[in-house]
């Protein structure tokens, strides 16, 4: 089995394409960066160092690489089983073009074998967005090729994976944790479903999506914008105050209490998660920077991102959310001169204030109740 992988960052290499190479899948990555991609051709491998009780270090093989400006990406398409991404959002639709030729080249040179798809990112139905973004690319006789031998499968990930370590000199050495979470739709596929071990199938995605998104994601990110308003530089230091751990397991309480009620997911179990999320960001080997989590803010207070959705399930409910609401607050005091998004937030609020800027960017009632509870924590936290 052949795939070929969107993205040779630290996510790519550490997660998904680890997961791809180690059930035997011969991996092709595509990058623009040009130390990785001559660095997987030299060496056809990497090292991926583990953390969690113990430190491991594992070696990935049987990979290799190409250019993603390499015109040959578009025929390396049409000899594939397996394509999967991990670019991050506004990258997915640049690809799009690439991978909208590559299916008009395979599919109109009469290749039917089934080819699946599947975008591995930070949000939400990803690759049904990245279909989406082909579609509009393809002629109308390829569409119809496609909908019969391409599968665009959504999937739901989740696994830590810091930038590069402070005075590591392999540009292909990549540190993870031992956790990994990576969920695929089984409706979406067509022909079989590969059997890679750490792939889990699901006739039910959106309930482990809303899951991750509203536990993971949610805390991470109260957690970054807590400890940035206290001065911390890493989620670890951020976690071990006191303070902010009991504001973000009760933020991931408030957002629980919505998945409990949504898909019926047991209380007792949904609370083990919760602690084995907050044992996570605590990993004493994971140097994960409260600046890279917190980082676009106008993205993360979305109306469907990890703040506002499960702060509109609160809301749909009538169920507790003044720790949510106090984490949309903090998000709204982040500042970052290096973060475009961070500097056209706080610009925003200076020209409109709190509440104009909660409509803007989150689709939330100016008049609402909780547009006016979140104006008044900003004014009170500091």
């Amino acid at each position: 089995m052949k795939a070929l992988h969107f993205g040779a960052g630290n996510i790519g290499r550490g997660f998904i394409g680890k997961l791809l190479a180690d059930a035997g899948v011969a991996v092709t990555f595509t990058d623009v960066n040009e130390a990785v991609v001559n660095g997987l051709i030299e060496r056809n491998e990497y090292p991926v160092k583990v953390v969690g009780a113990d430190c491991v270090v594992e070696t990935v093989t049987g990979v290799t690489a190409i250019n993603s400006t390499d015109p040959s990406v578009v025929d390396c398409i049409a000899d594939m089983d397996l394509i999967t991404t991990a670019v991050g959002p506004t990258v997915l639709k640049i690809i799009a073009k690439t991978i909208a030729e590559g299916l008009e080249k395979r599919l109109s040179s009469g290749v039917t074998t089934p080819l699946n798809i599947i975008a591995c990112e930070n949000m939400v139905r990803g690759t049904s967005q990245l279909k989406a973004a082909v579609f509009e690319l393809l002629t109308d006789d390829v569409k119809v090729k496609a909908d019969e031998y391409v599968g665009f499968v959504d999937s739901a990930v989740d696994r830590i994976v810091p930038p590069a370590e402070e005075g590591e000199t392999d540009p292909l050495a990549v540190t993870v944790e031992t956790f990994s979470e990576w969920i695929v739709d089984e409706t979406q596929f067509k022909g079989d479903i590969p059997d890679i071990p750490g792939m889990e199938r699901t006739d039910n995605l959106m309930a482990f999506v809303e899951r991750k998104l509203f536990t993971l994601n949610t805390g991470h990110c109260v957690t970054a914008y807590l400890g940035n308003l206290k001065g911390h530089k890493t989620v670890r230091e951020a976690i071990e105050d006191k303070a902010i751990r009991t504001d973000v397991k009760r933020a991931m309480e408030e957002s629980g209490e919505v998945l409990i009620n949504r898909y019926g997911f047991e209380p007792e179990k949904h609370a083990a998660y919760i602690e084995k999320i907050l044992g996570r960001f605590a990993n004493p080997y994971l140097v994960d920077e409260v600046d890279r989590v917190g980082r676009q803010p106008l993205r993360k207070l979305g109306k469907d991102d990890r703040l506002i959705k499960p702060l509109r399930g609160t809301i749909e409910y009538g169920t507790a959310n003044d720790t949510l609401l106090k984490g949309v607050a903090a998000a709204l005091k982040y500042t970052n001169s290096d973060d475009p998004q961070a500097v056209e937030l706080q610009e925003t609020i200076s020209d409109m204030g709190v509440r104009k800027t909660l409509a803007k960017y989150c689709e939330l009632d100016e008049n609402g109740k909780e547009a006016i509870q979140i104006e008044a924590l900003y004014n009170k936290i500091s």
